[in-house]
């Protein structure tokens, strides 16, 4: 089985673009133009420059020798958190400004949920010299205060969205309300592996540079090419697809996937969507959402802004039916027990995100020749106020 998006942005039975009339306009362009462009020799030049001298790319591949031996085998931390603003996020604005920039664009739209999307958009739109707008629910304004300055510091506009959840759902909203009146001039940056074709596959083709580095980076250090484990959070799930992107079509590498699961799915505050979810259409792709019977979309919950939306990337909803990764829960809790044993042990504050994958590591066994990479996808100086709140 061919794990990867057909033609038509079809992951198995997930994926496409349902997509209002209003929008076909906007969609068809990307769609038509973006590979030509991505695929060209001076694009990939630009954008592979860029990561390496102002992203700071190759990220390190760093065998965290404590929590190894607590865990009694060999955990390497990809650090996708020392990139430049923090987070994986940065690999994906990267690559859709230059793309933007190519299709002529001068308006740069985006949603963010923890900010750090935000942060990476606002950031290459300041090196590009593009206007830059960040839709964010009023919720994560609150709660994701230091990344709301930097963005605008950077010069971005944070515009709140003041509907339903007031979360990342209601930002998604607002910036495609905002592309519909704004075709000819505007670009929508999606910061994750969701939305109608073409975004699923580009954005993760954006993020396998993590998986790209991970195989040279284990053969020096393990002497193979493939891990035996692969650990990541999943919200929409961009950095778990590139993590996973290049082992995908691999059997012998174990995929793990990590939702976060709040106060647990019998609450009903949670934000797994495998387990709490059904086949529905959100924001132009069919994949596993929350919903009511009679299909509205029932409101998520997580600690972690950055995990707290309604549905997942339809890759990731295959690798789910599929059977070809393993999907996990953590809840808030164990997350922030995990945040803490990382930054005890090995001196590392990672994301509220990034702990969830890391709390995965309770719920494995592992033998202790095995070479296990957890994704850290982001540093934790955003989430310092809800770590100090609990600690």
């Amino acid at each position: 089985m061919n794990y990867l998006a057909d033609k038509n942005g079809f992951y198995g039975e997930f994926g496409g673009a349902y997509i209002p009339e209003m929008l076909y306009h906007n969609v068809k362009e990307l769609r038509d133009n973006y590979k030509q462009i991505i695929d060209s020799e001076e694009f990939q030049n630009e954008f592979k420059s860029i990561l390496r001298n102002y992203v700071g790319r190759p990220t390190p591949l760093y065998l965290a020798k404590n929590l190894s031996d607590k865990y009694n085998t060999n955990i390497f931390l990809k650090r996708e958190d020392l990139n430049h603003t923090g987070a994986h996020k940065i690999n994906n604005t990267v690559g859709q400004v230059l793309l933007a920039r190519h299709l002529g664009k001068k308006r740069i739209i985006a949603e963010t949920g923890a900010g750090q999307h935000g942060v990476a958009t606002a950031t290459v739109c300041a090196l590009m010299g593009m206007q830059c707008i960040v839709y964010m629910g009023e919720v994560d304004i609150q709660r994701q205060a230091p990344n709301v300055a930097r963005m605008k510091m950077l010069g971005a506009e944070v515009r709140p969205a003041t509907t339903g959840s007031k979360t990342l759902k209601d930002a998604v909203n607002e910036a495609i309300r905002d592309w519909i009146k704004n075709p000819e001039d505007t670009f929508y940056i999606i910061g994750s592996v969701v939305g109608p074709h073409p975004y699923p596959k580009m954005v993760a083709r954006f993020q396998s540079v993590i998986s790209e580095e991970m195989i040279v980076q284990l053969e020096e250090q393990c002497g193979k090419r493939n891990p035996d484990k692969v650990i990541a959070c999943i919200g929409g799930g961009s950095n778990a697809a590139g993590a996973f992107y290049h082992y995908i079509n691999r059997k012998e590498v174990e995929l793990i996937a990590v939702e976060a699961d709040g106060l647990g799915i019998e609450s009903g505050k949670t934000a797994c969507s495998t387990q709490a979810g059904r086949t529905g259409i959100i924001h132009g792709s069919k994949t596993y959402l929350m919903q009511n019977k009679d299909g509205q979309i029932i409101e998520p919950y997580s600690i972690s802004a950055g995990l707290d939306y309604p549905g997942i990337g339809p890759l990731h909803a295959h690798l789910f039916k599929s059977g070809r990764a393993k999907f996990l829960k953590a809840a808030d809790h164990e997350a922030m027990e995990a945040a803490f044993e990382l930054t005890k042990l090995e001196g590392i504050i990672p994301a509220l995100e990034s702990a969830h994958a890391l709390a995965a590591l309770k719920q494995l066994s592992f033998d202790k020749k095995e070479c296990v990479v957890v994704n850290l996808s982001g540093r934790g100086d955003k989430d310092m106020e809800t770590y100090m709140n609990v600690e």
